[in-house]
């Protein structure tokens, strides 16, 4: 009798235990799930992104909408140069088809092939932000991929001068191909807490 109590003591602390490792295995594997196709955590490093962004803001990559829906003009994206290890932050601003001109600080965004140019309105940036044409080049027509920048105009590379370039030769303008893209920021965690509109 004592046995069988014994046993039955084992067999109880056994199925606990099983419990216990079954529900931390779940919850593992839905976090391992989440973390590689759902959202990817990213840090900002340096002040290329400011005032939007800052050195050591904890940022969250949505990787699902890429499904759902086409990139626009204003997203925050973070992808990955060829050739290079660390991703990198920069916002959108031509799409495929179109010409860029950056004319007495500011930007206008042509339709290819057409005269019907608007002055990009930037929201997210500082009123007295300009921007300037750098790499002796103040017009970039847009293929297939999309033309980026940096919202510190002042201190950084983008596509205007070709990311210093890193991934095209010189004179040509960069275009971040949708393959190299990770997607883009949807909620920025630190410092504070904010959804990017």
């Amino acid at each position: 009798m004592e046995e069988r109590k014994k046993t039955s003591k084992i067999t109880k602390f056994l199925l606990e235990v099983f419990d216990i490792l079954s529900f931390f295995v779940l919850a593992l594997g839905i976090l391992l799930f989440i973390r590689f196709f759902v959202v990817n955590p990213f840090t900002v490093v340096g002040s290329s992104m400011e005032p939007t962004y800052s050195n050591g803001n904890f940022i969250l990559v949505d990787k699902i909408s890429p499904y759902f829906k086409e990139y626009k003009r204003g997203d925050t994206i973070i992808f990955v140069p060829p050739k290079q290890p660390r991703p990198f932050i920069k916002r959108i601003i031509g799409l495929p088809g179109e010409t860029i001109k950056i004319i007495d600080g500011h930007i206008e965004i042509c339709p290819t092939e057409s005269n019907n140019c608007k002055i990009l309105e930037e929201k997210y940036l500082p009123n007295e932000t300009k921007t300037t044409a750098t790499c002796k080049k103040n017009e970039f027509t847009v293929k297939n991929g999309f033309f980026v920048l940096w919202d510190n105009r002042w201190g950084s590379t983008d596509s205007r001068c070709c990311f210093n370039s890193l991934w095209c030769i010189e004179g040509k303008t960069a275009e971040v191909p949708k393959e190299n893209i990770i997607w883009g920021v949807f909620i920025r965690i630190f410092p504070n807490f904010w959804f990017v509109k």
